[in-house]
């Protein structure tokens, strides 16, 4: 018996526009909405879902940076990230720090997604 993965959920305002946004600019794939509208997406890559939920009110879900100034929404490996922050780049994300080489040797950038969410993508020596 093992655990094999973990999904996130992001709740936002219009799942559709997030799904099109991780599609359109990050590359991912939607795999399904639900709901007639939608009120929950699905998107893969590379093996990687993230869920989005729609909100039931006004008030949806923040950014974990503000709380913590060095903090991040999702944290992604990946592999070849030169050529990540150039796909992201050409498809005109919002970059907000660009390739870094840490202290404890990751090299990484961020990203903040259509609803403020900061995204690192890092890949180790």
């Amino acid at each position: 018996m093992a655990i094999l993965g973990i999904t996130t959920q992001f709740v936002v305002d219009d799942v559709v526009k997030t799904a099109e946004f991780y599609r359109d600019k990050l590359g991912f794939r939607i795999l399904d909405y639900f709901l007639d509208p939608p009120v929950y997406a699905m998107v893969e890559r590379d093996g990687m879902n993230v869920h989005f939920g729609k909100a039931d009110t006004d008030l949806v879900q923040a950014s974990n940076v503000p709380l913590r100034k060095a903090g991040f929404d999702l944290y992604f490996w990946v592999n070849a990230i030169e050529d990540l922050f150039e796909e992201f780049s050409t498809n005109g994300v919002e970059i907000i720090e660009p390739l870094t080489e840490r202290i404890y040797g990751n090299i990484e950038f961020s990203i903040r997604d259509l609803n403020g969410f900061k995204l690192v993508f890092g890949q180790q020596p």
